[in-house]
């Protein structure tokens, strides 16, 4: 398979697993496809020719902090903190040794619902 139509699948597998989520548009961030909620804000970047120092196709998706450091622990040969959204608990997940669809699947899910509940405000009473 050439390395194009690699490139290829990946981004389709990716487009139907964060498309089928409500309010969700695709458009590159930093020459990636990346996708949105409301238009807005990102949940998850796919990085199909690598970034950076890892020269492997991988996405990057929202996490908690906690859930970030988890995966990690549990798996550092698939799962990474990527630079400049580690710190707010993103992670990196490698996609070049036979991801398991169902669970990227399931990591987006939970990217898409990091990013699109409403910030904690403060209790006040009125």
């Amino acid at each position: 398979m050439a390395e194009g139509s690699v490139t290829d699948d990946l981004v389709t597998r990716m487009r139907a697993i964060c498309l089928a989520l409500p309010e969700v548009t695709e458009r590159p961030s930093h020459g990636a496809p990346t996708w949105f909620v409301k238009d807005k804000r990102a949940f998850v970047t796919l990085w199909a020719d690598g970034h950076h120092d890892n020269h492997f196709p991988h996405l990057w998706c929202a996490s908690l902090l906690e859930e970030q450091q988890e995966l990690i622990a549990a798996d550092p040969a698939r799962f990474f903190r990527p630079p400049y959204v580690g710190h707010r608990g993103w992670v990196g997940v490698r996609l070049d040794a036979d991801p398991d669809w169902a669970e990227i699947a399931e990591l987006c899910q939970d990217a898409y619902q990091v990013i699109s509940r409403p910030p904690a405000r403060l209790n006040r009473k009125p």
